[in-house]
């Protein structure tokens, strides 16, 4: 609207003569009019009412009485659309007619949706899919379990018994928590593909399930599932659905379906019209519980998606097959590869079948562009040796590990390997026992992260909890990468200081630290005192499931 009051307005015709002179008082009047009335609307949608009008919201159009809900249609929402999302739901509350305009398709091209595995939840989302689920275009939702995992879920009535058979009675009421995620979850799934599976405008479709955490950590088995769907049905529902929404597609670019509780089957990509296959532009399936050796897609059928510019896979699923039908001239070239191994998916499946140097090789030829982003989950030293090629285009490497800790040898190879594209590294161990990290520069004439931060001249982010962290190190990085490091987060428990430094009266050797890293680096920094505020730390799934998301956006 201020746009449009700013445009420079033309002559009024006739502006010389004397009959033109009443022309310009006339015209004059009319725009008067004009902008009283933009001028009263706008109070309207404020809040604030026009002065010398009633608090009910009225206003003088024209020198008529007329409410809000007189207003067209049209020219409501091409209001709305100046607006943000949570300014249209306020502004939605006026009336019933404003009510109406409020989920017209133009205003909601695109829905974020981040829910909590929570009862309360499903007639909200249910509400607000079937406003917008048949129109859409970009659909993203995120399902989130971890407030179930807390003593005050669902199903906990309290504090454990600390008497006999306490533990038997926490057990009892983890399981009843564990069996309402579980019955929540599948109705949420539910609610979200049935409002979506006649739209045929899905341009980008995304699905991220925070429930499979915990079959990762083993809390989440087969049993709890038959209790909550003992035949099958829903799943089998759920699974009908998405292939029904892949079928009815006919715009579909994007399809992204990660940590998802068996939503996903092998058969599902059939589904897809070879036209749609042929334009998809991103493809992420990451489920590392398909059980046995059996995938989600097979180079066979990734030879339809001719179109792709990046592709987010288990690693066990990307064989040397693929990789040569990424190579072949009828694919445009591939900009943006992320990789899951994860130690569930190479305990069931084998490494034989994983591109050797020559195929990251062609794969580079193919696209000078490639850069691939990994994620590592519990992987062994031994197993990351076979899978970091020399030539693969390492941009990104993310190391999370409950069991298995990284050594420094790994840090090495990775800063003489990668040193022209490395970006981001994370190196997280999430132990239970603080008092003794391990220290990768045991053994070695210099630390492995400080020869990465010289090595690699791009660096710009590097997270560190549960490893060993010297203080004139972590000066050492900042100084060698400077205001290039935008990121530099380290856990406070991580950091250790030299005997020498502690010993010294005279410094106090934490505020020295901080003024170091911040003189080096060019901007303020101090340590990760709370770990819970960093979703890189605390949820590592979503973390890299968003930065998959955004990494291949970045094109």
């Amino acid at each position: 609207m201020l746009l449009f009051l700013s445009v420079p307005q033309p002559r009024p015709p006739g502006a010389r003569t004397r009959a033109g002179a009443a022309r310009v008082a006339r015209w004059r009047r009319l725009r008067l009019q004009q902008l009283q009335r933009l001028r009263g609307l706008l109070r309207v949608l404020r809040g604030r009412p026009e002065a010398g009008t009633r608090r009910r919201g009225r206003m003088a159009l024209c020198g008529q009485a007329a409410g809000a809900a007189s207003l067209p249609s049209e020219l409501i929402v091409h209001i709305f659309s100046f607006l943000p999302a949570p300014d249209r739901l306020r502004a939605s509350a006026s009336c019933s007619h404003w009510r109406e305009c409020l989920f017209y398709p133009a205003l909601w091209p695109q829905l974020r949706i981040c829910l909590r595995v929570s009862p309360a939840e499903q007639p909200r989302l249910e509400f607000l899919m079937r406003k917008c689920g048949w129109f859409v275009r970009e659909l993203r939702v995120e399902f989130a379990a971890e407030n179930y995992l807390s003593g005050g879920g669902p199903g906990d009535g309290g504090g454990a018994d600390t008497g006999t058979g306490g533990e038997e009675v926490e057990a009892l009421q983890l399981s009843a928590r564990w069996l309402e995620v579980l019955r929540t979850y599948l109705e949420l799934v539910l609610c979200v593909l049935v409002s979506i599976r006649n739209n045929r405008n899905l341009q980008k479709f995304s699905l991220f399930g925070d429930i499979s955490v915990l079959q990762q950590q083993g809390s989440l088995s087969n049993t709890y599932l038959s209790k909550v769907d003992p035949d099958g049905k829903k799943i089998k529902q759920i699974q009908q659905l998405f292939e029904e929404i892949l079928s009815n597609s006919r715009q579909l670019k994007w399809l992204s379906c990660g940590f998802m509780l068996e939503i996903v089957t092998p058969t599902s990509l059939s589904s897809l019209s070879n036209a749609v296959a042929n334009t998809m532009e991103h493809l992420s399936l990451l489920d590392n519980n398909i059980p046995g050796n059996s995938t989600l897609i097979t180079a066979v059928e990734l030879e339809r998606f001719v179109n792709l510019h990046s592709l987010a896979l288990d690693f066990c699923d990307f064989t040397a097959e693929m990789a040569r039908v990424l190579t072949d001239s009828n694919h445009v070239p591939l900009q943006r590869l992320s990789l899951l191994v994860h130690n569930v998916s190479v305990m069931h499946k084998s490494l034989d079948n994983m591109p050797n140097d020559e195929h990251w090789k062609a794969l580079s030829r193919k696209s000078t562009n490639l850069r691939v982003y990994i994620m590592a989950f519990d992987i062994k030293s031994e197993d990351m040796l076979k899978i970091l090629k020399p030539s693969i285009p390492l941009e990104r490497i993310h190391f999370d590990s409950y069991i298995t800790c990284v050594s420094g040898a790994i840090v090495d190879l990775i800063s003489r390997q990668y040193d022209k594209f490395l970006t981001h590294f994370i190196l997280m161990n999430d132990v239970i026992d603080t008092s003794g990290f391990p220290d990768l520069s045991d053994n070695r004439n210099e630390d492995p992260l400080v020869l990465l931060a010289w090595r690699c001249t791009k660096l710009s982010l590097l997270a560190i909890h549960g490893y060993t962290v010297w203080a004139h190190n972590l000066i050492a990085i900042a100084r060698l990468r400077g205001s290039d490091l935008k990121v530099l987060e380290v856990t406070e428990e991580s950091i250790d200081f030299d005997q020498g430094e502690l010993a010294d009266q005279d410094v106090d050797p934490v505020h020295n630290l901080i003024e170091q890293v911040s003189l080096g680096l060019g901007q303020p920094w101090h340590a990760v005192m709370d770990i819970e505020s960093l979703s890189v730390f605390t949820e590592p799934n979503r973390h890299f499931y968003r930065e998959m998301q955004s990494f291949s956006e970045d094109i």
